[in-house]
């Protein structure tokens, strides 16, 4: 399945979305020049393209492998990892005071999207290294940052997030795993935790291990839970007292090693405690944060991937003739509904990277110390994670529709598209949850300053587009999706029913999901006047309008939904929904 990195689009989307000349106008920034960050995505695109992309079908037939407590990855993967180490790919968006290249997060996450999309299962492993160095920087002590948080910038060694357990999946607060103070300082760790991300692999000299447990007389509940760095290998070289003791067979993403890691099962695994006591979930959360970014992003990137995909074949495939004229076969794409789907396809994919990339901007604006930031990255982050994964489902899926059955044939390889998808509404947090912070949390914060800010941009844009002889056509379609937006904000924000409220959720996301992308299309077509390759400027147009046209008109349906309340979700009874 090869795969190009589409720069030219990236680019075009961190100046006119994550306002690249602006972030690197900040002090923290200035590294970021258009030289650098230019050379940085074509370099980035190569390694994705002749190094990962190639890999991607070998780790899906081969999987990672366990084998005495030791995890082998496919022919190709720890070559492979080495050749990223070298380039210096894991230090991107690390502030140079820890070693890194003081890039913005923006910039890394675009980094990260051509990886994702060449092989997501590998570029896994670099996603959750980078959330362990965030979390290190901001909630370890110096001795340790001095002592792992070099290794892991240069990516010599990785990182993982140790959360779940087999009682304590989604409600953290119930974990078991326990931390007893030994008397020089450092913590014995015990317990077990399930679905651990790279929790073992031979790619690496080292496997640093973020794991939450509790201390002794500690409070119930998330507020009695700690952070503790565990090494797979101690500062003296000798391993530590934990192990990978099985795989998951997973759906997809086979290469990636989806451990059950047990730690002190001899009493002897030995660790760290990151930030203060009982300070667990915030550290955390750093982390967990940075990860629903990334997340929201496997979902841009696996949709890029498959729309390649499946275009290349429409490209090619012979196959009917044209709908009410001719008898002569032509290739698939000249057919008004393949020609649909793939318009879908672009414009979905166009659209969520355009939100992951404000996101991102938003997380760097924020680290920068701007309150405005800190608040719009609040709010996009659960929209990102959610309404971006549920596209790349959604893509992936259209996609093997388009190779029609041979789609449904592994040879093609339409359907691992679909089946690595399908982890990213799960993990970092269900969608379902996402939609649940959005409305309890996020709608309320600051009095909803922050949701009437970003609504209020989307109003702007509005009155920029009735300047444009074209795009003035997408004004009706964005006005009443944003009329509904706004309206649904306030009945779920004024709503004293829980249930109500949760029960609007989900619907509630989507819909603001696809205000806010057709609202993005439409700032790209607007800035594409300026652009100077006059085909990728007509293509922005028409995107942006058949966005507004095709798939903004969803919303106001939406918008009814989230707004009908829970009672009919219990009009039948456990037992009635159980009848056969």
């Amino acid at each position: 399945m090869p795969y190009t990195a589409p720069t030219t689009e990236q680019r075009f989307a961190l100046d006119v979305i994550a306002d690249l000349p602006g972030l690197a106008a900040l002090p923290a920034y200035a590294n970021a020049s258009p030289d650098m960050v230019d050379a940085i995505l074509a370099e980035a695109g190569k390694l994705a393209s002749n190094v990962f992309a190639p890999l991607n079908k070998v780790g899906d037939r081969t999987h990672a492998r366990l084998d005495d407590g030791l995890v082998t990855l496919p022919p190709g993967f720890a070559e492979a990892y080495a050749q990223y180490v070298e380039g210096g790919w894991a230090g991107l968006g690390v502030p140079e005071a820890h070693g890194g290249q003081g890039l913005p997060f923006a910039v890394a996450v675009a980094v990260q999207e051509q990886l994702t999309s060449a092989n997501m299962a590998f570029a896994l492993c670099m996603m959750l290294s980078q959330g362990a160095i965030e979390a290190l920087a901001a909630h370890a002590s110096p001795d340790l940052q001095a002592r792992y948080l070099s290794k892991l910038v240069t990516g010599e060694w990785t990182g993982t997030m140790n959360l779940t357990e087999p009682t304590a999946g989604s409600d953290v607060g119930a974990l078991k795993s326990r931390a007893e103070p030994n008397p020089d300082g450092t913590w014995r760790i015990k317990g077990t935790k399930i679905f651990i991300t790279w929790g073992e692999h031979d790619a690496a000299e080292n496997i640093v291990h973020l794991v939450l447990a509790r201390t002794p007389d500690s409070p119930p509940g998330t507020k009695g839970i700690s952070l503790f760095l565990v090494p797979k290998y101690l500062p003296d070289g000798t391993r530590n007292d934990l192990r990978c003791v099985g795989l998951e067979h997973k759906l997809g993403i086979h290469a990636s090693p989806t451990c059950t890691m047990s730690f002190g099962d001899n009493d002897a695994c030995i660790g760290w405690m990151v930030g203060p006591e009982n300070g667990g979930m915030r550290a955390m959360f750093t982390m967990m944060n940075n990860a629903r970014v990334q997340v929201g992003l496997q979902g841009v990137a696996v949709a890029e991937a498959a729309t390649q995909h499946a275009l290349d074949y429409a490209r090619t495939r012979v196959q009917s003739a044209k709908f009410g004229g001719g008898r002569e076969p032509v290739r698939i794409i000249e057919h008004a509904d393949v020609r649909r789907t793939i318009m879908t396809m672009k414009a979905l994919t166009e659209a969520s990277r355009a939100l992951v990339y404000l996101n991102a901007a938003a997380v760097d604006r924020a680290h920068a110390g701007d309150a405005e930031g800190q608040g719009l990255a609040d709010l996009l982050t659960p929209i990102s994670k959610a309404w971006a994964t549920d596209i790349g489902v959604e893509v992936a899926s259209l996609g093997v529709q388009i190779f029609g059955g041979m789609g449904y044939v592994e040879e093609t390889g339409a359907a691992q598209f679909l089946r690595d998808a399908r982890i990213a509404p799960i993990y970092e947090g269900t969608n379902g949850i996402q939609a649940m912070d959005l409305v309890g949390r996020k709608l309320h914060a600051d009095g909803g300053a922050h949701w009437k800010a970003l609504l209020g941009e989307v109003r702007a844009t509005l009155s920029d587009l009735g300047e444009d002889a074209e795009l003035k056509l997408i004004t009706p379609w964005l006005q009443d999706a944003l009329d509904s937006a706004h309206t649904t904000s306030l009945w779920l924000a004024a709503a004293n029913n829980p249930d109500d409220v949760a029960a609007g959720a989900t619907p509630y996301l989507r819909l603001m999901g696809l205000t806010l992308g057709g609202w993005l299309l439409a700032k790209q077509a607007l800035a594409s006047r300026a652009h100077p390759d006059p085909q990728f400027a007509a293509a922005k147009r028409a995107t942006a309008r058949f966005f507004a046209e095709q798939l903004l008109p969803q919303v106001q349906a939406l918008a009814a939904s989230a707004m009908r309340g829970a009672s009919l979700f219990y009009a039948i009874s456990e037992d009635g929904l159980a009848a056969a």
